[in-house]
């Protein structure tokens, strides 16, 4: 019998798989696409997934490219933003440094349930048309170099069955179905673990302090909105809430400053945050008997060493590559590897060649998958540091919001022409980063760790918050050339600005740095 061909099925029915789906009928309606997923629905909530968190590329993604506002809105949790306390060891929050918002920036992000957003796809990739098999295990399957239809095989209520498709998208999360088969998994030097653990009740940070002056700083007083990083040398613990009424708990370290060992399950996870953290531990223990979880991930991060292919293949999401939950970027590689995904099927039904877009597209999505694990790869080691840590994340936001959101917001991610000619602008942004990044630990060898009774409130720094509420700002190409420049200056200038700062008080920082903080460089705002 002859087998019919499809024009896409995709490995894997979560997140990603479910928001490629939809991405791709939005733009292709006619296309003809099959959901393979191996779990059944509904998923459960509060304790399917972590990734929980998601920052503005993602709500961006999630809201107004695939036209999921109203569900986030109505379903989710608005962030507060990101939060951070240097609280190691600590059990007064009011005597501690404390980086976040005093209120929340104008560009919209979101605490996800995953289990109920997951749930609302796969309802969702059906009412669009979209043919979403539950309960549907991968067998095998074979690429099928040049025009060749691709094979699936699959197992399905108890029956074998065998489709053929012109596109093959694997987002089979760390299954890697196409990854782990033409061994693509590349060691990317960025060596931490992960455990986790749900509990089925609200932590309300706000209520751990009683310091009026404490409290005050936030309007609305909500800092349980926030993803809440409570962070030590070498680690960050994460609070992130769930519209479900739970409450999910992470602790992420670097391998060998806090073995995975001393933190496997959950007494020995408890035991850990007793010493580090011992605000989280009293807690977490009071509600011990509401864990609904606990999971953990060694050595978490990796690269890839392919992504795109002109034979019709593609992976996505963490069947892909997967850097880190500090910044939250998961969902954000997910929604740049769909585009990339969309633009090169629009393509091939247009009949054009995709080798050399493949490869052009593949090239920047390394690009900026490097640009981001610059950010964690040797960096854990400073983040108990509450002189250093609030600049980088400064830095790493300035970097973010500047450049990476610039393009992902105006829908350029795409456009080969605008790329080349911005090329020496990003290639300029780059080598700030890279240097900044070096800088840091420069600094950090010679900080004095200063833990002083304050609020570094980012809201505060105006030009900062400018960068994040112009982020939806329609630009035609001349706009967004000038946005982009002006964007690379002011990384010049908070450059600048942070080398000033840290030769202040450690004058031997400027050597090998002196240039950047050079008197043609201008200074901005800083705490």
């Amino acid at each position: 019998m002859e087998r019919k061909t499809h024009d896409a099925v995709i490995l894997g029915g979560g997140l990603a798989g479910l928001t490629l789906a939809m991405q791709l009928k939005g733009a292709y309606p006619d296309m003809d696409i099959v959901v393979l997923e191996r779990q059944a629905r509904p998923v459960p909530e509060a304790a399917h997934k972590v990734g929980e968190s998601t920052v503005e590329i993602a709500a961006h993604y999630f809201a107004d490219v695939l036209g999921l506002r109203d569900h986030l809105e109505t379903q989710h949790i608005r962030k507060f933003g990101f939060r951070f306390f240097f609280s190691e060891g600590q059990d007064e929050l009011a005597d501690i440094t404390e980086l976040g918002v005093s209120a929340v920036l104008p560009t919209p992000s979101y605490q996800i349930d995953r289990g109920i957003l997951e749930n609302f796809l796969g309802d969702e990739a059906r009412r669009r048309g979209i043919a979403f098999r539950e309960g549907a295990t991968v067998r095998g399957f074979d690429i099928a170099p040049g025009d060749e239809p691709h094979t699936v095989r699959f197992a399905s209520d108890g029956v074998d069955e065998t489709v053929q498709c012109r596109w093959l998208l694997d987002a089979s999360g760390r299954a890697g179905l196409i990854r782990r088969k033409l061994d693509l998994t590349r060691d990317n030097g960025h060596h931490a673990n992960a455990v986790w653990f749900r509990i089925d009740d609200r932590l309300a940070i706000d209520d751990w302090c009683d310091d009026p002056e404490w409290t005050g700083r936030c309007h609305p007083p909500e800092r349980w909105r926030s993803t809440n990083h409570l962070v030590g040398p070498g680690y960050w613990v994460w609070l992130i809430p769930l519209s479900s009424g739970a409450h999910s708990v992470g602790i992420v370290a670097d391998a060998a400053m806090h073995p995975l060992d001393g933190m496997k399950t959950f007494d020995r996870a408890l035991d850990w945050l007793r010493e580090h953290q011992p605000l989280v531990a009293k807690h977490v223990e009071s509600r011990r008997d509401k864990l609904l979880d606990f999971a953990f991930f060694r050595h978490f991060s990796y690269g890839c060493s392919r992504m795109f292919s002109s034979d019709r293949w593609a992976l996505t999401g963490e069947a892909g590559a997967f850097l880190d939950p500090f910044y939250s970027p998961g969902s954000d590689f997910i929604a740049i590897a769909n585009t990339y995904i969309t633009h090169l099927v629009g393509l091939d039904r247009r009949g054009a060649s995709l080798a050399t877009s493949a490869r052009h597209f593949e090239r920047l999505f390394f690009t900026f998958y490097e640009g981001t694990l610059r950010m964690y790869r040797g960096q854990y080691n400073l983040f108990g540091d509450p002189e250093v840590l609030p600049i980088k994340v400064i830095w790493d936001y300035t970097y973010y919001w500047g450049v990476l959101c610039q393009l992902v917001f105006q829908e350029r991610l795409g456009d080969t022409d605008f790329m080349s000619r911005m090329a020496s602008e990003f290639a300029e942004a780059t080598e700030l980063n890279i240097a900044m990044q070096a800088f840091f630990q420069q600094w950090h060898a010679a900080s004095d760790r200063r833990n002083g009774k304050a609020m570094l409130d980012q809201r505060q720094l105006a030009w900062f918050a400018d960068m994040n509420g112009t982020l939806h700002d329609r630009l035609d190409d001349e706009g967004l050339v000038a946005r982009l420049r002006a964007n690379v200056a002011i990384m010049r200038s908070l450059a600048a600005t942070i080398v000033d700062r840290a030769a202040e008080d450690h004058p031997s920082v400027r050597e090998g740095y002196g240039h950047m903080a050079d008197a043609e460089n201008e200074r901005v705002a800083l705490f």
